[in-house]
């Protein structure tokens, strides 16, 4: 009996201890700053993990010393390159066809979840697609685990988050806190994985989440570096100088560039039609099938291209090798992404940008050998505007190639060229390439934005259900005896089937020019808006463009477009003032007061 009291109030006093520290989290945002460090420390230890693990599954399956990357490697063989990627096609196959036996809806990725669910992860989901990433890139799929590395970051930070109860705009930044550390461990960068998290995941650069975004990348980049090093890092030597002439050539460099980015983006979806037509199980192995087959003409084609981009950065090449790793590169990452594999374009991205770099700079040598630009800063000025342009982030890959080269001159230069590319992406397509495949699946988001609450905010939640109903036979002075002109703004007008006809605002009911005249008119001679009405399915913002173009004070909310039965009204004033006080509320956190 006493242990069982004593058990009792130990429990009573974790409790009060728990309530007690959610309270101290969502008073002010310094105290986030401990989690995000606890966030950092383990998605910079999971990511580690992550790249072992894929390493050894490297060696084991390809046979490829230890310290070497898979990409790397001067050939692999044909078997192994054939049959690894169709078996671990077949097993991702197999997975995502119980998925859709068993209807479980897809897994939602970081900027989903912040720009539509408030920051709200499945953790379940976030292993899911980790473990697939790590299938797909260790069998040697044409995918880099950063995708991974960003989804199970932000599932632990959002896992954490729930389980203090955080608010709606604090849990949206302990997810880019997540993403910040998976992003400053892959590439021991934390500079480039805080801005990752502001410009990709968060949404905006906002002075309250500087700090906790920061704290959290700096523990991850640190993490990874105390347990072996960050596996996707990279070490430039001195480079040269960037003369103000090279400037224009390096900028052409990032229209084409843009153009690349935009071309791939538009071929995704043709590829995945290329695969449609095959079961769903049978996809990856096909798919895997095809990149081994570019794997024997050049191991480069595997993985992320961590190893490759290393070798081709100091190795000169033909321009023709170049551009056949190019189109195979690229060829392989659409056919492993459409085909089923799971995996990210960010790694991938930054090595065929560095390719295109390189094909420039030697392209212009061959055409104008008195302007020569150096190979190695136009593969810099490649890598981070094709970066830019499929991920998105000028900002982040600016900054990713400030911590590899500690060169200011050359970032100055490459900041320019990724402002380019950013503009003409936009201005041209609109999205990045995780936009664009949300697109495709039918959401209309275009960055990690907070428009969740728009979503959230329709008009069902909005309107008011006791709405004043009369017959279309009613007469004006019967109407004004049921209903006391300030009791309501307007009334309803319906049929005999009980469906709407139109509505009469009380001012123009109770309007002196029909005292004399009340008894002997129907109120239908008095009907507006007759065939405007809202749906409840509406969010404010949809509703707020009806009001706007009726220039209407009050509409009925009717069950559905194919119904006419009125359930309920809204009116404008009531509409517009809580699209204001939520737009206030998801935007306060910019000036640093989290809501």
């Amino acid at each position: 009996m006493l242990v069982r009291i004593r058990h009792l109030v130990d429990r009573k006093k974790t409790n009060r201890t728990m309530v007690r520290l959610r309270a101290l989290l969502r008073s002010n945002e310094f105290y986030l700053i401990p989690l995000a460090l606890v966030i950092g420390t383990l998605a910079g230890a999971v990511v580690t993990l992550m790249a072992h693990i894929a390493q050894i599954a490297h060696v084991v399956i390809y046979g490829i010393p230890v310290d070497v990357h898979l990409s790397a490697h001067a050939s692999v063989s044909p078997w192994a390159a054939l049959i690894a990627p169709a078996l671990g096609g077949l097993a991702l196959g197999i997975m995502e066809w119980s998925r859709r036996r068993m209807k479980i809806s897809n897994a939602v990725d970081p900027i989903e979840a912040n720009a539509l669910r408030g920051g709200n992860l499945s953790m379940r989901d976030s292993v899911v697609v980790s473990s697939q990433t790590l299938i797909s890139n260790g069998c040697g799929a044409s995918v880099g685990l950063e995708a991974g590395y960003t989804q199970i970051g932000s599932g632990i930070a959002s896992l954490l988050g729930k389980f203090f109860n955080l608010r709606r705009n604090d849990l949206r930044l302990m997810v880019g806190c997540g993403a910040a550390a998976a992003i400053a461990a892959a590439f021991g960068a934390p500079i480039t994985g805080a801005f990752y998290a502001c410009e990709l995941i968060v949404g905006v650069y906002s002075v309250g989440s500087a700090a906790p975004i920061l704290a959290a990348s700096l523990a991850g980049a640190l993490t990874a570096q105390w347990l072996g090093g960050a596996p996707y890092s990279l070490e430039i030597p001195k480079v040269s100088a960037v003369g103000v002439e090279q400037y224009l050539a390096l900028i052409g460099l990032a229209l084409i560039t843009s153009g690349v980015g935009i071309a791939v983006m538009r071929s995704s979806p043709v590829f995945e039609r290329l695969f449609a037509w095959m079961p769903v199980w049978l996809r990856p192995v096909i798919g895997g099938l095809i990149v081994g087959g570019f794997a024997i003409i050049t191991p480069q084609v595997l993985a992320a291209g961590h190893g490759a981009m290393v070798l081709d950065l100091f190795h000169d090449m033909t321009i023709g090798l170049i551009a056949l790793i190019i189109a195979l590169k690229v060829t392989a990452c659409l056919i492993s992404l459409a085909s089923g594999f799971r995996g990210g374009l960010f790694f991938a991205s930054l090595f065929v940008g560095s390719l295109i770099g390189k094909f420039f700079a030697e392209l212009l040598e061959l055409i104008s050998p008195h302007f020569v630009i150096d190979p190695l800063v136009a593969m810099l000025t490649g890598m981070a505007t094709l970066g830019v342009a499929i991920v998105g982030g000028p900002l982040t890959m600016s900054f990713l190639v400030l911590e590899m080269t500690r060169n200011v001159d050359v970032t100055a230069v490459v900041l320019a060229g990724c402002i380019v590319t950013s503009i003409c992406v936009r201005f041209m397509f609109g999205h990045s390439f995780s936009t664009w495949r949300l697109h495709l699946r039918g959401e209309t988001i275009r960055s990690a934005n907070d428009v969740g609450w728009l979503r959230n905010l329709t008009v069902e939640r909005l309107m008011r259900s006791d709405v004043g109903k009369v017959p279309s036979t009613t007469t004006i002075a019967a109407a004004r005896r049921e209903f006391a002109l300030g009791s309501r703004p307007g009334i309803v007008i319906v049929n005999n089937a009980d469906e709407y006809i139109g509505l009469v605002l009380l001012p123009d009911l109770f309007s002196s020019d029909l005292d004399t005249i009340a008894d002997d008119i129907q109120v239908i001679e008095l009907a507006r808006l007759i065939d405007i009405v809202l749906i409840p399915e509406m969010n404010v913002k949809s509703a707020m463009a009806v009001f706007d173009e009726a220039e209407a004070e009050m509409l009925a909310v009717v069950d559905s477009t194919d119904s006419r039965k009125v359930v309920g009204f809204l009116t404008e004033n009531f509409a517009r003032r809580r699209y204001v006080e939520e737009i206030d509320k998801a935007t306060r956190g910019v000036l640093g007061a989290l809501s």
